[in-house]
């Protein structure tokens, strides 16, 4: 009976001194959204796509006009001159098309490294405030499903959010004082 007791007592104890582990987790798409970086490159890429947009269709405008002027001018050639203008037109048309969609994909690439960029930040910043604030694991919920379920009281998505946006600002106005300091 006393080394049931001993035994049980011993248990309790190392139980007691086992050290709680310290175990959150973050709504990662909620955090990459809200992150004011995030925001910030897709306000600069909306600007530049919206740039791209009104030069495409200057270009597009400026090239059936000229289109047209030709088509009236060609009705006066001969067939053999009016379908060498016509191929002209249509390798023209095809050159305007394949510049287009090159410098869209050189937009789109942009765009991805530097959200890839984000991402990187963000799992970067998680780890420090993981290791900072003590805790054993940050999970990253998603729609993958790698947490399936997790209580209100251990979703720290916000803190963190406002954390790295706190971040993000000082960063900013850092930045701004040194090249304020360069100037002068």
């Amino acid at each position: 009976m006393k080394k049931t007791i001993v035994a049980l007592i011993t248990l309790v104890v190392f139980a007691s001194c086992q050290e709680q582990q310290k175990i959150a987790f973050i709504d990662n798409s909620k955090v990459i959204n809200d992150y004011q970086m995030k925001i910030d490159i897709e306000e600069k890429f909306k600007g530049k796509d919206e740039v791209f947009k009104k030069r495409m269709d200057s270009v597009g405008k400026a090239f059936q006009t000229e289109a047209q002027k030709l088509s009236v001018d060609a009705q006066k050639m001969s067939r053999t001159k009016q379908e060498e203008i016509y191929n002209e037109l249509g390798q023209k048309q095809q050159m305007l098309q394949q510049q287009f969609q090159y410098e869209q994909q050189l937009m789109q690439q942009e765009f991805n490294t530097e959200i890839d960029s984000v991402i990187s930040k963000v799992r970067t910043f998680v780890e420090d405030y993981g290791k900072d604030n003590g805790y054993t694991y940050i999970l990253g919920k998603n729609e993958a499903g790698s947490v399936m379920y997790g209580s209100d009281a251990n979703d720290i998505s916000e803190t963190i959010t406002n954390a790295l946006n706190d971040a993000y600002g000082k960063k900013d106005a850092e930045a701004s004082t040194s090249e304020d300091a360069k100037k002068e």
